[in-house]
């Protein structure tokens, strides 16, 4: 009897970005652990082709600095900010530039770090107006996946003073957001990063006509990041693509995604359906109604 990896073979070719997903050549969000039988089985031996990711332990320094830029909360003057992008076994040692005239921090998901890395007002690691603190995250073994960060503290003008001395969203709900990306060691690299977060009815902030064009050239392959924030639940589509679910191995054009969460994957521009300005949006339909969409804009070869 032919193995489940045998199947999937004859199924998706790898020149298909379905055969690079599934047999280990897209990268993308098909990631699992030591010991995952049915992942490990669908793994081609010989390993992704084109450039990959390396399994070298380094140690990155990274500074962020937090700042306003007219009505945002900025890190590095850009929302969402830089991507963060590691290898397990790789370490961060991130340093916060606070300009603000109020407390900040970054608080991380998905890797790992000691309470004095969590980005919390109740651990004081935070860093005050005109100071900065440093924080120190590891990528261990198992956390390859689509992350983020944010900052912690920042109250919500309509937060209650018994909470104001504790927790707060409002750094969120202003711009100070950004992806983490883990890779395991041979994983296929994008052509390019797309960051999208949906948070309350936007995308990184913005609406149509201002939200953001993506744009890539016929047969790139490109990642999409998704994540989640604020008070309400999305559902990302992006038109003539599809991706593959790592849990069930299903074919996506739609996913949903709550506050704090993220997923992520890639696609081959363009493949199967050509170039052209494919819309991506929430189809959660009052979300959409109010411009919650934009375009990926795939240009001919």
């Amino acid at each position: 009897m032919s193995s489940l990896g045998d199947r999937l073979r004859q199924l998706w070719p790898r020149r298909s970005v379905l055969g690079a997903l599934l047999l280990g050549t897209g990268g993308g969000y098909l990631w699992g652990r030591a010991g995952d039988d049915v992942l490990s089985s669908v793994v081609a031996p010989e390993g992704p082709s084109g450039p990959v990711a390396k399994a070298e332990g380094k140690t990155h320094q990274i500074t962020l600095v937090a700042s306003q830029v007219a009505d945002n909360l900025t890190y590095n003057r850009t929302v969402p900010g830089p991507t963060i992008e590691i290898v397990e076994g790789d370490t961060v040692e991130l340093t916060l530039v606070n300009e603000l005239d109020v407390d900040a921090s970054v608080h991380v998901h998905g890797v790992h770090y000691d309470i004095t890395s969590d980005g919390t007002r109740h651990s004081k690691s935070f860093a005050p107006p005109g100071g900065r603190y440093t924080y120190r995250w590891f990528a261990a073994a198992g956390t390859a996946g689509y992350w983020h960060y944010h900052d912690h503290v920042i109250n919500r003008p309509e937060q209650p003073p018994e909470t104001r001395e504790h927790e707060g969203s409002g750094g969120i709900d202003r711009g100070l957001y950004g992806a983490v990306i883990v890779r395991r060691p041979g994983e296929a690299l994008p052509d390019k990063t797309f960051v999208i977060v949906m948070i309350e009815n936007t995308l990184n902030g913005l609406r149509f006509p201002n939200a953001p064009f993506l744009e890539a050239r016929e047969g790139e392959r490109v990642e999409f990041v998704i994540i989640g924030h604020g008070d309400f639940f999305h559902t990302f589509h992006l038109h003539g693509h599809r991706w593959v679910d790592p849990g069930t191995f299903r074919l996506l054009d739609t996913k949903t995604v709550g506050p704090a969460e993220s997923f992520g994957f890639q696609v081959i521009a363009g493949e199967g359906v050509g170039p052209g300005d494919w819309m991506y949006h929430c189809h959660v339909h009052d979300h959409m109604d109010m411009g919650m969409f934009g375009f990926f804009h795939v240009m001919p070869k």
